[in-house]
């Protein structure tokens, strides 16, 4: 009989020979840890769960990263900003973002990640893709007009005492109806949008090829002949899986008209969802979209399974999959939560303080000043690292 001890350090990755020694192949991810292949896509999922963020799943966003070093974010829902940050990525890196859809559960966390981004000391302009819609208020750019305006204090009271070089916005809207549209084409990737169908006019989804390799996301959307289309044989495909009607009845609650309308012609069921993949076969299929647990999870499976029967990843906040021409590689990430953001990789400015729109005279004139703790503060400081800071006056 083979020891318990001796199977959990097998379990671990590979066999361990000596009570000091460690598991050769650990199956895990350590963001920070692993340099990609030149060859070699590497996809986190970093948000997967319902509209409504929970502390186990956050709303939509996937994050792509090529052996190219390039880096793209593919929606980026409410709670996503917490995972990204888990990545030990520098924010420089993290400046391209592909919204499939307007709707919160994926665009709830652009204000974090932009202005977010900028104090965890990204330096770099953010650059959002995002589809137009049947009016002008439905688009990306009148999206990202109003989320600056909305933010106008937060970033007036940044100017003059940080960098914000990065609070820099670079909208880039495209037609939504546009079929295998390039949107973006740099560095050997390219990345096409076409149509999706849910909740209104303006959704899409994308496909983005490199090296080979093909990575499809489908954002939200009813299944279409689109999708079919331009996603056959994809590497990884990665489609809308909504809780089923069942689910929705049983645990959110709602009322079981609301549940077949959503379940079914808002999203895509698991049901569905098998047949769309039966119908595309990628090398592994993804489904997101649900809250993943242990009684939910059989019930998703089954419904999936009784149309497809190829690979499949029911996604989970931090599953990773390395993806190579020969391997795919499905694992889950360790993180740090005590995570602190990564130095800027060109550098951080002082602030021109010059700048500063500061205060009226009524508010500025109830401060209260601790002068001597003030000037030991400064001293210390540039004393340590050889500062000549001046303390304010």
């Amino acid at each position: 009989m083979v020891p318990v001890a001796l199977i959990l350090l097998m379990s671990a990755g590979g066999k361990v020979d000596s009570p000091t020694g460690v598991a050769p192949d650990r199956n895990v991810y350590y963001p920070g840890t692993e340099e990609l292949a030149p060859d070699e896509m590497r996809v986190v999922a970093l948000g997967t769960g319902m509209p409504n963020a929970r502390p186990k799943q956050a709303a939509t966003c996937f994050l792509v990263e090529l052996g190219n070093g390039d880096k793209f974010l593919f929606d980026i829902g409410s709670g996503s900003a917490e995972r990204i940050s888990a990545m030990k990525i520098p924010y420089d890196y993290l400046d391209k973002v592909f919204i499939g859809h307007l709707h919160s559960d994926h665009i709830g966390d652009l204000a974090a990640l932009w202005i977010g981004g900028v104090v965890a000391n990204r330096v770099t302009p953010l650059k959002i893709w995002g589809p137009s819609g049947a009016e002008e208020k439905y688009g990306t750019k009148y999206m990202a007009e109003h989320l600056q305006k909305t933010y106008v204090w937060d970033v007036d009271g940044r100017i003059g005492n940080t960098d914000t070089r990065g609070l820099a916005l670079e909208v880039n809207e495209f037609d939504y109806k546009k079929v295998n549209e390039v949107i973006y084409q740099e560095n050997g990737v390219t990345i096409k949008s076409f149509p999706a169908i849910h909740a209104l006019d303006g959704s899409v989804s994308y496909t983005l090829e490199w090296n080979g390799l093909k990575f499809a996301f489908s954002s939200d959307t009813y299944p279409n002949k689109w999708w079919m289309e331009h996603t056959k044989n994809s590497d990884l495909a990665i489609h809308e899986c909504f809780a089923s009607p069942k689910i929705l009845i049983d645990k959110q609650k709602f009322p079981a008209q609301t549940a077949l309308n959503v379940g079914t012609q808002v999203h895509t069921s698991p049901a569905q969802f098998g047949k769309v993949m039966e119908d595309i076969q990628p090398r592994m299929a993804v489904a997101y979209h649900f809250f993943n647990d242990f009684d939910t999870q059989p019930i998703v499976i089954q419904d999936i399974r009784e149309t497809y029967d190829g690979p499949l990843s029911l996604a989970s906040d931090y599953m990773v999959w390395n993806v190579t021409k020969e391997n795919i590689t499905t694992r889950m990430a360790a993180i740090d939560e005590d995570i602190w953001p990564q130095p800027s990789v060109y550098g951080n400015r002082p602030p021109d303080q010059s700048k500063r729109i500061g205060f009226s005279k009524y508010v500025w004139d109830g401060r209260v000043n601790y002068t001597d703790v003030l000037k030991k503060i400064y001293e210390d400081i540039n004393k340590e690292y050889g500062t000549s800071v001046p303390v304010p006056q």
